[in-house]
């Protein structure tokens, strides 16, 4: 089987790990960053939002509970934007093969500067038009962060060389705990100058002056800082040029891509015309992605990406039903009643900021660690593995956890259960389909893949939110129904990360290998790709 990889990419698989690959990985990081942040960032507001705007004037006088948003205006403010990436990751990455990575890359960039500005914006005074400017918004702004999920992975593997190609996508999808770390941090500040300028009594004592007019400024402050860092990446991913990848393969324009390289890695490259003629006449080079041939090649790797990536996502995604618990049983978060508003805010904001330092940001650094020593299937597996045993172990004997002496072993297994997600399938789920399927479709795949694992996110945050109520109606959440409680939907956690574990083998190995001999990109004949007949399992 003849190969004929062009020289401009063996260039970049050869290459030594050098300053533009940092470059790449910051510029591609800041958009992870602002991708966390303004997703995970309401999280820590939506208590303020039901005090501010759902704590009626009976409440007050009658010193019941702080008001807080009902259940399905809960719902729409923290799921609208998943939906909205959803929808992203589907059409930014179908743009992505048609227009170019970096073309879209800018688009998505301003999308989301734009939104994270409007989010802290409201027509008028009343709620309605609060929440409905909120969730306007929050949709558009998850439509602008879908689309870096396969734009930032496609860039950072098109660039990379193929020895270190995981560790620095990785890298890039890393940067989604600092962004998580930062919402907390930028909440933290806010709230902390907030509470010293107007020193407010707890609810309890004094529900009217618990919430100081100025509260409505935090939570829209925290909200629009999201834009800072995404504008500040704006000149840099415009000077970035376009991936070798897309302008010979998918572009063919063989003396664009050998020019930008040579600048990029600053050696002087062929533009090899005739060979990327040649190679555009393969058939191996031609199918698309709704015919048998890509079917036969990439089919089961697609089911592969999406199924791994859905069912970690239910299971990640889920980690807001434990939450409160838990930042209640160790006293992270004592009752409404006993905090101001922004007590509140402070207290939760500190809580996540612990967790993103204890277990979210580790997990994802040592993904980049290990990933190309390793191996993305071992990791993949083994995290999968880790995540069933924990969940089991959490819902099996869930009685025993609830007990006040063992609530801080609780804390621990729960910990380990995200810190294995983060060094496991969180991080290997964004790799794979970034390397495993040909240039022209990358982008394409990567966001169907990615928008799979968006729809398990909203069945995880919103479908086992309803399941876990209690099986008794007195202990049920009010505004819900009865469900299956928490230690059953533990139970089918466990399940559900088991099912991972499973799909798991139908992705391949890409460690070590070029992006080409990986899809077959380089392939004269047309024969199978190297992952097509290569074994899964390594042996």
């Amino acid at each position: 089987m003849a190969k004929t990889q062009l020289g401009v990419l063996n260039a970049l698989d050869v290459a030594k790990t050098q300053w533009y690959h940092f470059t790449a990985i910051v510029i591609a990081g800041m958009g992870f960053f602002t991708d966390a942040y303004d997703l995970f960032c309401v999280s820590l507001v939506t208590k303020l939002l039901g005090r501010i705007y759902y704590t009626a004037p009976a409440i007050l006088n009658a010193k019941q509970k702080p008001g807080t948003l009902p259940p399905n205006v809960a719902d729409a403010v923290n799921g609208v934007a998943l939906c909205g990436t959803l929808a992203g990751q589907l059409f930014f990455g179908w743009l992505g093969d048609k227009l170019g990575r970096k073309k879209v890359y800018g688009i998505t960039l301003i999308l989301m500067v734009v939104c994270s500005i409007g989010s802290g914006l409201s027509f008028g005074k009343k709620r309605e038009g609060v929440i409905a400017t909120l969730c306007f918004f929050r949709f558009w702004l998850g439509f602008g962060i879908g689309g870096d999920y396969p734009l930032s992975a496609t860039i950072m593997s098109e660039y990379a060389n193929k020895k270190t190609r995981g560790a620095f996508i990785a890298a890039v999808f890393a940067m989604q705990g600092f962004g998580i770390l930062g919402g907390g941090i930028v909440a933290i500040i806010v709230s902390s100058a907030f509470r010293n300028k107007y020193h407010a009594p707890s609810f309890d004592f004094n529900p009217a002056l618990s919430l100081p007019e100025q509260s409505d400024y935090v939570w829209r402050i925290i909200v629009m800082f999201g834009a800072v860092p995404a504008a500040l990446t704006y000149y840099w991913r415009m000077k970035m040029p376009e991936t070798a990848r897309y302008t010979a393969l998918v572009a063919k324009n063989a003396k664009q891509a050998a020019a930008d390289m040579s600048k990029v890695l600053q050696v002087t490259l062929d533009a090899e015309e005739e060979k990327v003629e040649r190679m555009a006449q393969e058939p191996s080079n031609s199918f698309g992605l709704f015919s048998k041939e890509f079917a036969k090649r990439h089919g089961l790797h697609l089911l592969g990406t999406t199924s791994t990536w859905f069912l970690l996502d239910i299971a990640f995604y889920s980690q807001n039903l434990f939450q409160k618990d838990i930042f209640s049983a160790i006293g992270w978060i004592p009752a409404a009643g006993s905090m101001s508003a922004l007590d509140e805010v402070f207290k939760i904001a500190k809580a996540q900021t612990l967790i993103a330092l204890c277990s979210t940001v580790p997990g994802y650094w040592f993904t980049v660690a290990f990933i190309d020593y390793m191996g993305r299937f071992t990791i993949q597996l083994m995290g999968f593995f880790f995540m069933t045993v924990f969940m089991f172990a959490l819902g099996i004997p869930y009685h025993h956890w609830t007990l006040k002496p063992n609530h801080l072993a609780f804390v621990v297994m729960y910990s380990f259960t995200f810190f294995f997600a983060n060094f496991g399938p969180n991080a290997t789920t964004f790799i794979v389909p970034a390397e495993i399927f040909p240039a022209r479709l990358r982008s394409t795949c990567h966001g169907i893949s990615a928008a799979s694992g968006k729809a398990g996110a909203i069945v995880g945050a919103f479908g086992f939110l309803y399941a876990a109520q209690s099986q008794d109606p007195t202990k049920v959440d009010a505004g819900y129904s009865t469900g299956i409680g928490v230690k059953n939907s533990l139970i089918a956690l466990g399940c559900i990360n088991f099912l991972g574990m499973l799909f798991t083998f139908l992705v391949p190995e890409p460690k070590g290998k070029s992006l080409e001999e990986i899809t077959g990109e380089d392939d004269d004949e047309g024969g199978e790709t190297e992952t097509g007949t290569s074994r899964t399992v390594p042996v």
